[in-house]
């Protein structure tokens, strides 16, 4: 099948190989010439997947057109904040039919649209499907093995998805509840700032167990109240993510987190970083989501406060251990 990835940082490099190693006739759009040419060229993205070796058969590109041009399958792994501009520009060399595959994880600003839902907009007429999961693009590449979730509400979609991304490595599940995929995908990054600016304070296992806890109830409360199915957020996209991502020396978003803890402020800490951790800009869409839909999320408000407040991490960590009482499941 010819298939398109757009966005070649980490995470659309290794899902563009592991596509063309499962046989498919694969271009990724890069936005850096550089990488098209070493992606193209020497199999390799060593600015944004160093150390990968890249199946040969993978080719690079600067031109929308000439990625899109005649796919089947398109994959888009931009970053959340410039996912729509991509989608809007790709409109017009989409083939008819063509599944549209989302693997950003986020919440976007202002609109408080989940990712399949821009791109739902941008692309009207395409099955879109939400690909989401515990995985860290290092490993994928590294052909550890790992499990993920494609979600769609077109069940044939989905499948597809499945069967196009499965491989020994890699096990591909579907789902049918998008809204709690992505919600998960998405917040269990605010989750990961919280549990690194623990591991930076030097507080300890318990307390990142507290807050992985307590976050995925969060995630779960807001999930339940946008018609998810409390059950995903149990799953790899909900628990499973949110365990890699609070606790692996891989994420970005605990790194960013461990790197405030130690009295780094954002943007000392956002200087100078090529790559974007998705956490910080979800925490204000997640943070103005709560507030409209009524439901509580302190870890997501305190997160907030540190990170746009200025308000010391220990000191939001003693606020929310000072709250009221109250059952675990109210």
């Amino acid at each position: 099948m010819r298939c398109a990835v757009m966005g070649a940082g980490a995470w659309g490099t290794a899902l563009a190989n592991l596509l063309a190693e499962n046989g498919h006739d694969t271009v990724i759009w890069c936005l850096e010439p550089d990488v098209a040419e070493s992606i193209t060229n020497s199999a390799a993205n060593p600015r944004f997947l160093p150390g990968a070796a890249l199946a040969p058969t993978l080719r690079g590109t600067t031109d929308k057109a000439t990625a899109l041009d005649g796919a089947q399958l398109v994959l888009f792994a931009a970053p959340s904040h410039v996912l729509r501009d991509v989608t809007s520009h790709a409109r017009g060399w989409m083939a008819p039919g063509a599944t549209a595959v989302v693997a950003t994880k986020g919440i976007e600003r202002h609109s408080f649209a989940l990712m399949t839902e821009v791109v739902e907009q941008e692309l009207p007429g395409h099955a879109v499907v939400a690909l989401s999961g515990p995985s860290f693009a290092a490993e994928v590449a590294e052909k550890h093995p790992t499990a993920v979730v494609a979600a769609s509400a077109h069940a044939a979609a989905a499948v597809l998805v499945q069967q196009s991304f499965s491989a020994p490595y890699f096990r591909v599940y579907s789902s049918d509840d998008v809204v709690g995929v992505e919600l998960g995908g998405a917040l269990k990054n605010v989750m990961a700032v919280a549990a690194g600016m623990s591991d930076g304070l030097g507080l300890g296992f318990n307390t990142r167990a507290a807050l992985i806890t307590r976050g995925l109830a969060e995630m779960m409360r807001l999930g339940v109240t946008m018609g998810a199915h409390a059950q995903t957020f149990a799953g790899l996209a909900g628990m499973g993510d949110l365990v890699l991502t609070c606790t692996g020396s891989l994420s970005r978003n605990r790194q960013v987190g461990l790197e405030i803890g130690k009295g780094a402020t954002l943007p000392e800490v956002l200087a100078g970083r090529e790559t974007v951790a998705e956490g910080v800009v979800t925490t204000e869409s997640a943070h103005e989501l709560s507030r409209t839909r009524g439901v509580e999320m302190p870890i997501v408000n305190a997160v907030h406060r540190v990170l746009f407040e200025q308000q010391p991490a220990r000191q939001a960590l003693v606020e929310l251990m000072s709250r009221d009482l109250r059952g675990e499941r109210d």
